[in-house]
C-alpha cells in the first residue's frame, strides 16, 4: 500500500519514517535550486507563498506555456542535492519545510537540521523526468523568473508525485552513509575471503 503524505506535512506523519523508506507526496511543491534557496535567505519567499509543512523539489524544470498562456510542465530532473547543502539548514528554519526531494545525498548540516526541525530528505529517481512530470496537476505560480526558468521558483500542485526514497530521516540518520559503511564492509569481507586464494606465482 502506497504511503502518501499530503502537505501540509505534520511532523507526527514522518516521524516513523526511516531512511529507505519509500513514499509519494500530493498537495503543493515548490521547485527551488540553489539560486533560489540563496534568494529566500536574502529575500524570504515570494509574495503569497507559503511553505511551511511544504515540500522543496531540487529541480530544474522544463515549462511550456499553451494557447492561454497557461503553464504546463514537460519534465522535472531532480538536482543534485548537494548543490543546496550551504543553505539547506537556514532555508528548513525559516519556511517550516517538512519535505526536500532531490538527487543524491547532502551533508552533516542538513543531517543535523532535518532532526532539529523534523524533515526528511527524499530522493527521487534519476531518468524520471517524464515520470515525475506527470504527477503535476497544475502549475500554481511562476515567481524570480529572472533567475532563468531551471532557476526560477515554480509551485506546483501534484498528485502522487514518487516514488520518493527517505534519504534522510526525522532522526538525522543517511541512507547513504549507512549504506557507504555496508558497501564497505562487505568489501572487506570479500578481500578477506578472496585474498588467500590468489597466487601471485610465488
Amino acid at each position: 500500500m502506497k504511503r502518501i503524505l499530503t502537505t501540509p506535512i505534520d511532523p507526527k506523519e514522518i516521524a516513523d519514517l526511516r531512511v529507505g523508506d519509500v513514499v509519494y507526496l500530493s498537495g503543493i511543491v515548490a521547485t527551488a535550486r540553489d539560486a533560489a534557496h540563496k534568494r529566500i535567505l536574502e529575500r524570504g519567499l515570494p509574495d503569497g507563498a507559503d511553505l511551511n509543512g511544504g515540500a522543496i523539489f531540487h529541480a530544474g524544470p522544463i515549462m511550456a506555456k499553451d494557447d492561454a498562456s497557461k503553464w504546463h510542465t514537460v519534465a522535472i530532473g531532480p538536482t543534485t542535492s548537494m548543490r543546496m547543502e550551504d543553505y539547506q539548514k537556514e532555508v528548513l528554519e525559516q519556511t517550516g519545510v517538512r519535505l526536500l526531494i532531490g538527487k543524491g545525498g547532502m551533508g552533516e548540516r542538513t543531517k543535523a537540521a532535518c532532526k532539529k526541525y523534523k524533515a526528511i530528505h527524499t530522493v527521487f529517481p534519476g531518468g524520471c523526468a517524464v515520470l515525475a512530470a506527470s504527477a503535476v496537476e497544475k502549475v500554481l505560480a511562476a515567481e524570480w523568473q529572472d533567475l532563468g526558468m531551471p532557476e526560477a521558483f515554480w509551485v506546483l500542485k501534484v498528485k502522487e508525485l514518487g516514488p520518493l526514497i527517505v534519504s534522510i530521516d526525522t532522526k538525522g540518520n543517511s541512507l547513504f552513509e549507512s549504506n557507504r559503511a555496508l558497501f564497505a564492509k562487505r568489501k572487506d569481507e570479500a578481500l578477506q575471503e578472496l585474498l588467500p586464494r590468489l597466487d601471485f606465482g610465488h
